[in-house]
């Protein structure tokens, strides 16, 4: 699986807002709790370039709302809970190959970013950001610009960087920061979908691969790539 190219995106002075030919770049809120859903609204109800033309708890409810709204971006929450978010991500942009969509979480896991982005979103945004980067990632999106938190942006270099320059796959990464983190290997196969074994097999790669025999030097090896956050 490859990493993206990252980079960071611009700051809001340094956009212009898109027109759509209706004026407003048209925006479709999925997140299945009512209470973000509305928080989002009023937020983005600030922006005078910006228009919410629909809300959604549900995959099934975002696709009719994408069928027939043909919006430009879709704000989608990372864990609907009627689908895959990696799969619905790919129905969505098969659906409706002109609409962006902006993936937004509680979860600062560079490896979902990473899942999202190569799926097809274009934008990655924090909820607890969302007041200050979410109506510049909606402008980045409507431009065809991949907008990423900051945030986010020095674990998911470090994250390319075990790839390409470690060999490492991305599920040995994803094991390696939840070993560092201290996770146990059946704590890590449990949210990993794994077996202990599993887990257990890919730390003993892990180690062979960097050279690393103990936790301590997982630990270092993920502060050193920037896995654990800036």
């Amino acid at each position: 699986m490859t990493v993206p190219h990252l980079r960071l995106a611009p700051t809001p002075a340094g956009l212009a807002a898109p027109k759509t030919p209706e004026g407003a770049i048209r925006v479709v809120l999925a997140d299945d709790h009512a209470l973000m859903r509305s928080s989002l609204r009023l937020l983005l109800e600030n922006e005078e370039d910006v228009e919410v033309i629909a809300e959604a708890g549900d995959l099934a409810s975002v696709i009719r709302r994408v069928d027939g709204g043909q919006p430009n971006v879709l704000v989608l929450d990372l864990e609907l809970p009627d689908g895959s978010s990696s799969e619905a991500i790919r129905q969505l942009r098969e659906r409706a190959p002109e609409m962006q969509i902006v993936i937004i979480t509680m979860h600062e896991n560079p490896m979902f970013a990473q899942r999202a982005l190569a799926a097809g979103a274009i934008g990655f945004v924090l909820k607890d950001l969302a007041d200050e980067e979410l109506p510049t990632a909606i402008r980045c999106a409507a431009q065809g610009k991949r907008y990423l938190s900051p945030r986010l942006l020095h674990p998911l270099q470090g994250m390319h960087r075990a790839v390409t320059e470690d060999k490492l796959t991305v599920r040995e990464v994803e094991v390696l920061r939840l070993v560092a983190l201290g996770f146990t290997s059946v704590e890590i196969a449990r949210r990993l979908g794994l077996s202990p074994r599993t887990v257990e097999t890919r730390r003993a790669r892990i180690g062979r691969k960097l050279g690393l025999d103990t936790r301590a030097g997982v630990v270092a090896y993920a502060l050193r790539r920037g896995l654990l956050g800036p």
